[in-house]
């Protein structure tokens, strides 16, 4: 009996280890490329998240994500972006610098069996951005399927630091996302039932590391789902850069949260830890009702998002990358640098206007959170530019949440720095240059940034919810930067409104003639400062502006057919 106990005992350990084995996959490390000129294909294909199982999936330049460009700061690239997947589809460079003819948004499609061929040079500090579709109402199915892939940037000043940069080294990109399968294996999009977690396409993922500091570069690639990153047994971490690049001196945390489309990088000491073990965790428990991921997506309990619940990784902590500690690496960095780099915040003094942004439900009620949202009350429109802003204009842009739900605010071509939360200084992790922010229900958030380098009149910007369901629905707005503000040759142009009178003591009429609705009035000053816009929900034909500074001013008028721009003169 004694013996038929130990067989058993055995044969239960060998099952458990058999498990364990198979429930231990490698994180997929994602290939490089690097030079002046760069191939993407983009492609459809298959990927086994689960062994024996073929899951139909799209990458880049293989059957699942893409690879790591390695850019470096003042190189002059060229990209050629060939679409194998049979379906129109875009590139955008989330979190870069670039023109708006290179950014990849929507307006830059690229249609099956096409190639489109950007070519920038790389402005952005040293730090860690990524690449994804961004085509309307398809970039959740794209990105869900598997086309994503990491941007690293180095330059000279982050090149002074000693810190972790061997690339799989001691130096990791990981993204994070969750997925919904069918029975048979399959990715669902869209879908609120996201309950399987991966890092880098891989479930149930471990990486091997070495006893030394190591750097995570951290990305939420996720189409809703936010993250409250930690290690397991509350262990400390130092984040050393946000979306935009390096902060001023690394911060000791032990969490940090992450919405889709954030970016950190973090350093982990593992001296003296040679042969341990360590998880990084979501501690999802901690996440408060009313963001993606907490136990109730809405701030009343009441509220239902459909698909939501049940699911185990709502509310509740889950591992997500178990690191596994080697030997340290010959030249291994052993210490964490007390300073980093200079960061330069714009005072606020220095704006040139606050732009107010307004998110809301498309229906109030406790059933919102299964209709779409909207900014500024209204969805997205691709003939519809909501803003022109001059180039080299310093802005405020107040962003309100009257909606029940947190989101995740990201707007194209620049980095900006958090002001405010509800009038409080942002917590030290969120003090560095940013394209992203969670603005949670009832929150006023504020942020400074300047629209610098590039202008386009006929191709916009985006700025949008980074919940790609949300996106995808309409939760979207455009931009232009225009150096010409106040000239009469942006595209569309035309001449049939009657603004009077003209010259003026401070007040002037704009009307149509019934067939031209007015959507949105821009006022500049002759040097290109905005000082006053107005959009209008109800198609104004008749519109009265008064109180206007003295001097020469140029109103710029949206209509539902083009744009007309009239120099005025008040006395």
């Amino acid at each position: 009996m004694i013996k038929l106990f130990k067989i058993t005992q055995i044969a239960l350990f060998l099952f458990a280890f058999s498990f364990m084995s198979k429930a231990q996959n490698p994180l997929l490390i994602p290939d490089t490329l690097s030079g002046n000129n760069i191939t993407m294909n983009l492609q459809n294909g298959t990927y086994q998240f689960y062994s024996g199982v073929n899951t139909s999936t799209m990458g880049v330049n293989g059957a699942i994500l893409g690879p790591t460009l390695l850019l470096t700061k003042g190189q002059q690239i060229n990209i050629t972006v060939n679409n194998n997947i049979a379906d129109t589809t875009t590139i955008h460079w989330h979190g870069m610098h670039v023109s708006a003819a290179n950014d990849g948004g929507p307006h830059t499609f690229i249609v099956p069996g096409g190639s489109w061929h950007p070519a920038f040079k790389v402005r952005d500090k040293a730090g860690t951005y990524w690449y994804h579709p961004h085509l309307h109402r398809k970039t959740n199915e794209h990105v869900s399927k598997g086309i994503a892939g990491f941007v690293l940037v180095r330059d000279s000043e982050e090149a002074t630091l000693n810190l972790p940069r061997k690339y799989g080294v001691d130096d990791f990109p990981v993204v994070i996302q969750t997925k919904t399968f069918t029975s048979n294996k399959q990715i669902v999009v869209p879908s609120n039932s996201d309950s399987i977690i991966m890092a880098n396409a891989t479930i149930d993922a471990y990486l091997n590391i070495p006893a030394q500091v190591i750097r995570l570069r951290l990305l939420n690639g996720s189409s809703q789902r936010v993250f409250r990153l930690g290690l397991s047994g509350n262990t400390s971490f130092s984040m050393i850069a946000s979306d935009g690049g390096l902060l001023a001196a690394p911060i000791s945390l032990t969490r940090l949260q992450l919405a889709p489309g954030e970016r950190a990088e973090i350093l982990i000491d593992l001296n003296n830890m040679q042969g341990q073990s360590i998880y990084l965790k979501s501690f999802a428990s901690e996440l408060a009702n009313g963001i993606y991921g907490a136990t109730y997506p809405g701030t009343m309990t009441s509220m239902v998002l459909n698909g939501y619940n049940p699911n185990p990784l709502n509310g509740s902590d889950f591992n997500i990358l178990k690191l596994v500690v080697q030997a340290q690496n010959s030249n291994p960095v052993t210490s964490i640098p007390s300073s980093l780099v200079t960061l330069n915040p714009i005072p606020p003094a220095n704006s040139n206007i606050t732009r107010n942004v307004t998110f809301s439900p498309a229906q109030m009620g406790i059933n919102q959170l299964n209709g779409h949202f909207l900014i500024n009350g209204t969805s997205f429109d691709m003939n519809v530019i909501n803003y022109t802003i001059p180039l080299n204009n310093v802005e405020i842009w107040s962003l309100k949440n009257n909606s029940a739900i947190a989101h995740p605010f990201h707007i194209h071509d620049v980095q900006f720095y958090i002001l405010d939360r509800n009038g409080v200084a942002p917590p030290p992790e969120e003090q560095g240059r940013k394209d992203v922010v969670l603005v949670k229900s009832q929150e006023t958030v504020r942020f400074i940034t300047v629209f610098e380098d590039f202008a386009d009149d006929s191709i916009p910007y985006m700025y949008h919810c980074h919940m790609l369901t949300h996106e995808d629905q309409g939760m979207m707005g455009q931009f232009a930067v225009s150096s010409t503000v106040g000239i009469n040759t942006a595209s569309g142009q035309i001449n049939i409104l009657n603004v009077y009178p003209n010259p003026s003591t401070g007040s002037v009429d704009i009307k149509s003639d019934g067939n031209v609705e007015i959507q949105h009035v821009d006022i500049y000053t002759t040097d290109g400062r905005l000082i006053r816009s107005k959009g209008y929900k109800n198609n104004a034909i008749l519109q009265h502006i008064d109180n206007l500074p003295k001097g020469v001013l140029f109103i710029r008028i949206t209509t539902n057919i083009g744009i007309q721009t009239e120099k005025l003169v008040v006395y």
